[in-house]
């Protein structure tokens, strides 16, 4: 797959939002095994100095785990799809909790009869990992919406081999929405990546405000850019930076002066 770029790179005037899994890092068989790419950090924090400040991440992950990853940065950040918000200011918003009871035994229960399933407790959803079964997605998808049943408060999510129950009427569209109605994103043009169906909302909203979404590998999408990889989400950000930092002096040119 190759590289597809827009016309121009965002400029002084963007905001970027980032999806974590599939985006800044490439996904591992389980959660706690992805590693930063080398240099990620800095990019980041200069990105965020550039821009003055907005640069968001925007996932599926607890902004606490997000925050051991991208140590000593704490980014404006949208946690759980959304369900966590974390702004600029450092203020932290957050959906009442749902009842999750019924869906962490079902899901615990299915883990222990499956060798290769993986449950993970976020603070406000439930995610049934089977990367390293990928042969169980109907079993895992049927569980989960059984125990989701009819109650209005839980949603299901299908992603890259996982099935994540979280609180209803939220998501990463939502949460981008959100950073844009606030300093120091407001009245810049919106830029999201990522690469999942979860971020199909943050697509839709960042064009419907002028700007561009970046899918980050293969699949169908409403976004209008295509990344390959992770690889070339961190070429893109270089780029991004080199574009954005001030135009240094050229020593070369500078004349002695005469002895």
């Amino acid at each position: 797959m190759q590289m597809n770029t827009p016309p121009t790179l965002p400029g002084r005037d963007a905001a970027l939002f980032l999806d974590f899994d599939g985006t800044l890092v490439a996904i591992a068989e389980t959660p706690e095994a992805v590693r930063v790419p080398e240099g990620m950090v800095p990019l980041l924090i200069e990105l965020h100095d550039l821009l003055e400040g907005a640069v968001a991440v925007v996932s599926g992950r607890p902004i606490d785990v997000l925050d051991r990853f991208l140590a000593p940065l704490r980014l404006p950040t949208a946690g759980e799809h959304g369900a966590q918000r974390r702004d600029a200011e450092g203020g932290l918003h957050e959906q009442p909790p749902a009842d999750l009871r019924r869906v962490l035994d079902e899901a615990n229960a299915l883990a222990a009869r499956h060798t290769g399933l993986l449950v993970e407790r976020k603070h406000a959803a439930v995610a049934l990992h089977y990367r390293l079964a990928p042969q169980l997605e109907s079993l895992c998808l049927d569980a989960m919406g059984a125990a989701v049943g009819t109650d209005p408060a839980l949603e299901l999510l299908h992603g890259k081999c996982v099935v994540e129950i979280k609180p209803a009427g939220v998501n990463k569209g939502i949460a981008i929405d959100a950073f844009l109605k606030e300093a120091p994103f407001a009245g810049r043009r919106p830029y999201f990546a990522g690469d999942d169906t979860t971020d199909e909302s943050g697509f839709a909203v960042v064009q419907a405000r002028g700007g561009l979404g970046y899918k980050v590998g293969e699949g169908s999408t409403r976004a209008q850019v295509r990344l390959a990889s992770p690889r070339d989400v961190m070429a893109w950000l270089q780029a991004i930076r080199n574009a954005l930092v001030p135009a240094q002096p050229d020593a070369a040119r500078a004349v002695p002066a005469a002895s």
